[in-house]
């Protein structure tokens, strides 16, 4: 069992959304299941049989969704960061990720339920910290102008 799980608050749709990231990510899988009975149903206004807490894993990460009522919201304070290695991986985490929900700038988004997330290239931090501070700064401004990142249009502000 891993030290720290993030613990996310749904209002109803904590198993659809452990599903529908376990369909994007390699290595994923939904775990276990608690459902509400009767009286924990009675008590939340659930239905008695719908989920309660969802657990499931993204590429090995552990997580637990609660169907927890419209009480609580998810906001950009708290983001997953998803490292990518090509475009490839950019595009395709940046489109099954984002759609229905919203793109936002510098490789930000949010999901269908409200989920912030990162989509960002590993080559990133690394022209970011070149030690030609003119080259970073480049690399700074052009990120600056993209909502999903361009590994090329990166490059090219690197001057590679």
């Amino acid at each position: 069992m891993q030290k720290i799980t993030p613990f996310l608050w749904f209002d109803n749709q904590a198993e659809e959304a452990a599903n529908f990231y376990v369909s994007i990510f390699k290595n994923s899988k939904v775990g276990d299941i608690a459902r509400y009975g009767k009286a924990a149903a009675e008590a939340a206004g659930r239905p008695e049989g719908s989920a309660m807490v969802v657990e499931f894993q993204i590429e090995g990460q552990e997580f637990v969704a609660l169907n927890g009522g419209p009480h609580f919201k998810f906001t950009e304070a708290i983001s997953f960061v998803v490292n990518c290695e090509t475009q490839e991986e950019v595009d395709s985490f940046w489109e099954k990720l984002s759609e229905g929900g919203a793109e936002s700038q510098c490789g930000w988004l949010k999901d269908k339920y409200g989920l912030s997330w990162q989509v960002v290239p590993t080559i990133l931090n690394e022209l970011l910290k070149d030690k030609d501070p003119k080259k970073s700064e480049r690399v700074m401004q052009a990120m600056l102008k993209m909502k999903k990142i361009d590994i090329p249009a990166l490059k090219q502000a690197a001057g590679r």
